[in-house]
């Protein structure tokens, strides 16, 4: 399968409408069936509260998700690292207790280090290079990717062109390290699944994509995006998945995000990477909810297989 499989799926697309059929080759040709549909790994903020109290550190983090819940991929948020980023022998550490852990870091989510769409040049600029150190330390932790956020102030168009102009500024720095910058649905126009697909049309780069979450298609208090709309539009330029809940009804699954929708989607359209438990409710404890998020995730990736 191409590398670029939205032009993939465009060219698969326009050959099957020419043939008059759905589907031309078989999955072992097409290597959709070579791998899983998805890897299940665990988002930091799903614990969020304990790294809050202090009851939990970034560094006991890997152990914790290995040993309490069984999951060896793990994705970092930038608040919880307080400041050691840049500092070596911590990122040493980090990286000694997940090797030894057999523990593979997926990613690190970036918060507060400026505007990437800030209308500014000066401000988006510096905004750019405040996120170079994630960068390094995402590529010495052996991770492949950052999470950044597509924000801006100002009319629409006009902060999706700075949008555009720092992604592509990030993202020539990171690619030259092997990092990928994906970007979430993180509120005002970033939870618009039609803006934000525009931006990577824009980007028009490999290495920068989406990160899809079910819970964050609010933008802003009054305006909400259909979720699934607003995956589906994500889903071409997606390397991960953000697999947010709330709360469980009596057959295990989320009541107000239809998981078994989201996943036959997800397997049409192509994608098989890693997709992040990220536990955000309070009608369970951080435990429970993890663990009732990776259940649910088994079962709908085994009723898919």
């Amino acid at each position: 399968m191409s590398n670029n499989r939205r032009e993939f799926l465009k060219n698969l697309s326009t050959l099957s409408i020419a043939s008059g059929t759905s589907m031309l080759f078989p999955k072992s040709v097409l290597g959709f069936d070579k791998a899983p549909l998805f890897q299940i790994s665990l988002a930091q903020w799903s614990l969020q509260a304990s790294l809050f109290k202090g009851i939990l550190t970034n560094l006991d983090f890997p152990a914790k998700a290995k040993r309490e819940f069984d999951i060896d991929i793990v994705e970092y948020v930038s608040i919880f690292f307080k400041k050691q980023e840049t500092n070596k022998n911590y990122l040493s550490e980090l990286k000694m207790r997940t090797d030894d852990l057999g523990v593979r870091n997926h990613l690190i989510m970036v918060d507060g280090e400026g505007d990437l769409g800030d209308l500014s040049e000066e401000k988006r600029n510096a905004a750019v290079v405040n996120h170079y150190k994630w960068v390094d330390a995402a590529k010495y932790l052996g991770c492949d990717k950052i999470r950044v956020n597509a924000s801006g102030n100002g009319p629409i168009n006009e902060v999706q062109d700075a949008v555009v102009k720092g992604l592509s500024s990030l993202t020539k720095y990171a690619k030259a390290q092997g990092i990928s910058i994906i970007v979430e649905n993180h509120g005002g126009y970033s939870s618009n699944g039609a803006w934000i697909a525009n931006v990577m049309k824009r980007v028009d780069d490999n290495y920068c994509g989406t990160l899809p979450d079910f819970g964050n298609f609010k933008i802003s208090d009054t305006e909400t995006y259909d979720l699934y709309k607003g995956v589906a539009e994500m889903l071409p330029y997606a390397k991960g998945i953000s697999a947010k809940t709330f709360n469980f009804d009596s057959g295990g699954y989320e009541p107000n995000i239809d998981y078994v929708r989201l996943f036959k989607m997800i397997k049409k359209s192509g994608f098989r990477g890693i997709v992040g438990i990220e536990w955000e409710g309070n009608s369970k404890s951080e435990h429970d909810g993890i663990l009732a998020t990776k259940l649910l995730l088994e079962k709908v990736k085994q009723s898919l297989s």
